[in-house]
């Protein structure tokens, strides 16, 4: 995740790259729990998505609260380029993301335990980067799909960067916006850590607790 040389500013729609008009090949099911990447999925099933850096470790961190997953799948999003294959995202004239996708039953999982999630596996302050991952790739982001969600995601913001704030951090740099397409990652890049348990992980979270969904308001 880490050999290319990375750009730390977005291309614009003209100068980016052409991409394809079909679809990079990907995985039929999740490596993990079996289940069909691409649907279809269950009756109730909402979907969310979220960029935190390294999309390896990222994925893991949803795959792992299991009750109320359905699948979590990894692509690229937020960017120009049309079916980008993943060595087109690392060059940075893309203006993807390193996304997850995650399809969640809300009866079994909240939406707002999600967005915990997101917040507290990454340091969303640190801009077009997330550790030693440096690049637009690495962006963090929560891409909605309804204004429930975008109220949710806002909200936890504004509660997460007040906790944050208390321990030195600075502003929020995390985009959120509506959800835009979605595009699978090539089959390899599914479920990563699962297939290679000891592979490449740089993620690191800020060790602050977001609040939201608790009923306590950080102060």
């Amino acid at each position: 995740m880490f050999l290319f040389k990375k750009k730390a500013e977005m291309p614009s729609k003209d100068s980016a790259l052409p991409g394809r008009v079909q679809a990079i090949p990907t995985a039929a099911a999740h490596f993990v729990n079996g289940n069909p990447l691409k649907g279809p999925f269950p009756a109730g099933v909402e979907m969310a998505m979220f960029g935190i850096g390294c999309f390896w470790g990222a994925e893991r961190k949803f795959w792992e609260l299991e009750t109320g997953i359905f699948i979590t799948a990894v692509g690229y999003a937020a960017g120009f380029t049309p079916n980008p294959s993943y060595e087109e995202v690392c060059s940075g004239m893309t203006g993807h993301n390193e996304v997850v996708l995650v399809a969640f039953d809300p009866k079994l999982v909240s939406y707002e335990h999600l967005l915990k999630t997101f917040w507290e596996s990454h340091d969303p302050t640190q801009g077009m980067r997330q550790g030693n991952d440096a690049g637009t790739q690495y962006r963090s982001g929560v891409y909605v799909y309804n204004q429930a969600q975008k109220t949710a995601a806002l909200a936890s913001r504004d509660t997460f960067q007040k906790a944050l704030a208390t321990k030195g951090y600075g502003p929020i740099t995390t985009e959120i916006i509506d959800a835009p397409e979605f595009y699978y990652a090539e089959d390899y890049h599914q479920q990563y850590l699962a297939k290679v348990p000891h592979g490449y992980c740089g993620l690191g979270g800020t060790g602050v607790t977001c609040q939201i969904g608790t009923g306590i308001a950080a102060e």
